[in-house]
């Protein structure tokens, strides 16, 4: 009987995010239509507008962890802040030629972004405008790479790391991409019976164990959605993660390895316009700085929001009540981070720390303020004993699934 409940409570969330995607899919449907007739600016601002109010409601129809999580986090922000890029015609849904419909879908639905071919490096632009006559002070370019690392992926990382999962020449895969997935299987695998011992466990290694399953959990997500749209249409994407536990730091963790898709999509959205303003009133040089933060300001921001819409109950409408613990750990990375970039700046590059002293230093810095203050807001609103009990439900399903077939062999 108690199998037979939570059945039927997955039968309907099963169906619910299937009417969530269909209508998220009409929505983008509508949106491709109106970027025919309606051109960019803040006519189509006003005809975007409902698409994105109704992407912002339709993950409050899901409640579980591993279907609503992902949803809220596509549908709730990557999609919203695609369509606003798309309004102002720019970001991947802008492109000449247009997109066809298909491609429209995938791209403002999914967190992929189509691969783009290698662009010159700041050192590469400095050899043509000297072969044309112009020439550019060493530390301008050095800074100006710098800017640029700040929240681009260089363009060798991408092709290096996107040739990786592509098919070889042989017709078989490449074997990082294999063993990538099977570990990332086997370690989820060995975490629900561990999970199953959780009253034994110490709170802290509980905390660890959570942060762990929600990297290894994102990126198998988004490798495996990567995965089928390259089966599908058969083109390349870059790739939405690149080793994050290789850092060195801050700028190298959020700015080429961390969650690239949102890396991108915050970039055109945030960072830009606030180095546009920045820079009239404290000049080129600084104006990343307060880019940065405000950058990282609406991260938290979103992630509350995708907690709000996690932590749910019931699929209606509850009192957003944010506990702000996001928003403190992503404002304490932007601020190191800016004055890591400050740091940079001051001394040109004439010193940094080993590769063997900035690895540990950062990668302990990144998960020990995600313990301090990313997890606990979790944990209070019991979003992983709720991601557990859906782990189980769906162990015992197949178990009784499995040896009813096999009773009936």
């Amino acid at each position: 009987m108690r199998i037979k409940i939570k059945m039927d409570h997955m039968d309907g969330e099963f169906n619910n995010f299937i009417m969530v995607w269909t209508i998220a899919a009409s929505t983008m449907c509508y949106c491709h239509t109106i970027g025919k007739f309606i051109p960019q600016g803040k006519t189509r601002i006003l005809a975007v507008f409902p698409a994105i109010l109704i992407l912002l409601l339709l993950p409050l129809r899901l409640t579980s962890v591993h279907l609503g999580g992902p949803t809220s986090f596509i549908l709730g922000w990557l999609s919203t802040f695609k369509l606003l890029l798309f309004a102002l015609g720019k970001g991947p849904l802008s492109s000449k030629p247009p997109l066809s419909l298909s491609y429209f879908i995938f791209v403002s639905l999914l967190p992929i972004k189509l691969f783009q071919q290698h662009q010159p490096s700041p050192s590469n632009t400095q050899n043509n405008r000297d072969s044309q006559g112009i020439s550019l002070k060493p530390n301008r370019v050095r800074e100006k790479a710098d800017e640029c690392n700040l929240t681009h992926i260089p363009r060798e990382d991408v092709s290096r790391n996107t040739q990786n999962s592509q098919i070889t020449k042989n017709g078989h895969k490449s074997s990082p991409v294999n063993y990538s997935f099977a570990i990332i299987v086997i370690v989820l695998t060995l975490l629900i019976p561990i999970y199953a011992k959780n009253e034994i466990l110490h709170p802290k290694f509980k905390l660890f164990l959570y942060s762990l399953h929600m990297y290894i959990g994102l990126e198998f997500i988004l490798a495996s959605i990567s995965l089928l749209v390259r089966k599908l249409l058969g083109i390349k994407l870059e790739p939405q993660f690149n080793k994050p536990y290789l850092c060195t730091s801050l700028q190298d963790f959020w700015g080429k390895r961390w969650n690239l898709m949102v890396n991108q999509i915050l970039h055109p959205t945030i960072y830009e316009p606030v180095v546009n303003v920045s820079t009239r009133v404290i000049g080129r040089k600084w104006a990343p700085l307060p880019a940065i933060i405000s950058t990282f300001a609406v991260s938290g921001l979103m992630h509350e929001l995708v907690f709000y819409y996690v932590k749910r109950e019931k699929r209606t409408f509850e009192a957003w009540e944010p506990s702000w613990d996001s928003m403190c750990f992503f404002l304490l990375h932007g601020v190191c981070l800016a004055i890591e970039v400050s740091v940079k700046k001051v001394l040109k590059g004439k010193w940094k720390l080993p590769r063997l002293v900035s690895w540990p230093l950062t990668v302990v810095f990144v998960i020990y303020t995600a313990l301090l203050l990313f997890l606990p807001a979790l944990v209070r609103s019991h979003v992983f004993e709720k991601e557990i009990k859906e782990l189980n439900a769906i162990v015992e399903f197949g178990m009784d699934l499995y040896g009813n077939y096999f009773l009936k062999k």
